[in-house]
């Protein structure tokens, strides 16, 4: 049974008290740094921080005592998990949920405090999915598909009703996609109100299933991703024919791009996103001049983001700015030579953040040694003259690019 506009009205009927109406905010930077007109639905503000709220709630509400007495189980990379175990707790049914095991610890702790019983299963989404069918049969569970359920699709859909009452004048929507489910019900839902509206969905380049999919191509899927909540390899036939039908395109970005996304959230809008709730941003980044001049509405998805996993990309992206330098100097062994060198970086306003002082390589001179230095600048200009004033004393200089692990080699 396909999913109608009607479905996703009377989900949002379900939904009305029940999960979270987020708000549609012009993002007055990101649109200066973009050249668009960029809105963002912050997501990211239901309880459990992702989309997921609106599906799985519609989803279970509408089971059956005896459904509800069976128990719930669900796979999920970690937002849906959530959404099912907080949703399963309020509505007094029993939740277990099988996770990848390398889901972030920080989606299965909260996915824990909900009160679920969790399992950590296989290395892919694909993998749990195969234990938590295993578990049906075993167990009578009934599964609670992150994206292959009419339902859930239609609780996804009422994202899209909000956006266009709140800024009816879009122009194009751009929906991160996993399965599918999320694009399935936003599209159908936009095309309904507004059919000129253009979706396009995205994904990352290691997990391009519905990019190709929609081609008639087999797709090649695999590897560590920044935005794992939508390394999906298996979309299903429910959500492909909703996307031929509904969906204008799907693009495909980088890990970098991705980054970035995450980055400028923090930073531009003070607000937390995950990798794959920093993807429609991160598809306005990679091709600009598409947006450029034209309203876009973007959904911030999720921001369950493991701590650390956001302490490596603000640190990345200071470096890719030129904020962070790392400068390998070579200078002679003997006394003064650092402290002179400190003396400088101080007085051109570099904050030096570590040092490490080497002698036994045998690429230094037996009377030299070999000076790693991280310094804090304030932008790009500022490290090239910090560079520059180094080489002018004389020591040989290597300008090292963490990220991408090229060097830079300048004399002095």
């Amino acid at each position: 049974m396909a999913v109608t506009f009607k479905d996703i009205e009377n989900a949002r009927t379900v939904l009305a008290g029940n999960v979270v109406r987020t708000p549609l905010i012009r993002a007055d930077k990101l649109s200066d740094i973009t050249g668009a007109d960029i809105y963002v639905k912050f997501e990211n503000l239901q309880v459990t921080s992702s989309f997921k709220d609106r599906g799985a709630y519609n989803k279970m509400s509408s089971l059956t005592d005896a459904e509800r007495a069976r128990g719930v189980i669900a796979m999920s990379a970690g937002n849906h998990a959530q959404a099912v175990a907080y949703h399963a707790k309020r509505l007094g049914i029993p939740a277990t949920i099988v996770m990848p095991e390398t889901t972030p610890s920080t989606k299965v702790e909260r996915t824990r405090a909900h009160g679920a019983h969790v399992i950590l299963s296989g290395e892919t989404l694909a993998e749990s999915q195969v234990t938590a069918e295993t578990l049906v049969k075993d167990k009578g569970y009934l599964l609670i598909h992150p994206y292959d359920d009419d339902k859930v699709i239609a609780g996804q859909g009422t994202i899209a009703i909000e956006m266009l009452e709140d800024q009816p004048d879009l122009d194009v929507m751009v929906v991160p996609i996993g399965g599918g489910g999320i694009i399935g019900g936003t599209a159908i839902a936009a095309k309904h109100i507004k059919p000129d509206v253009e979706m396009l969905g995205v994904e990352v380049k290691l997990y391009p299933s519905m990019y190709h999919a929609l081609r008639g191509q087999p797709a090649k899927c695999g590897g560590s991703t920044l935005a794992e909540g939508i390394a999906v390899k298996n979309v299903t036939e429910r959500t492909i024919t909703i996307a031929k039908q509904y969906v204008d395109d799907v693009r495909l970005v980088g890990e970098s791009d991705i980054e970035r996304a995450v980055m400028a959230y923090l930073t531009h809008q003070k607000t937390l996103a995950e990798g794959a709730g920093a993807a429609g941003l991160a598809a306005v980044f990679a091709d600009p001049g598409h947006f450029r001049g034209r309203k876009v509405g973007l959904i911030l998805c999720g921001g369950n983001i493991d701590p650390r996993i956001l302490a490596s990309i603000i640190l990345r992206e200071l470096e890719r700015e030129h904020r962070i330098v790392n400068l390998r100097i070579q200078i002679d062994d003997r006394p003064g030579v650092l402290g002179r060198i400190a003396t400088l970086l101080g007085q051109l306003g570099a904050n030096i953040l570590e040092v490490s002082h080497r002698r036994m390589f045998l690429d230094v001179p037996a009377k030299g040694a070999e000076l790693e230095i991280m310094v804090e600048t304030r932008d790009g200009p500022h490290a090239d003259e910090i560079v520059a004033r180094i080489e002018a004393e004389g020591f040989s200089t290597r300008v090292l690019d963490a990220p991408g692990g090229r060097e830079t080699v300048r004399r002095g």
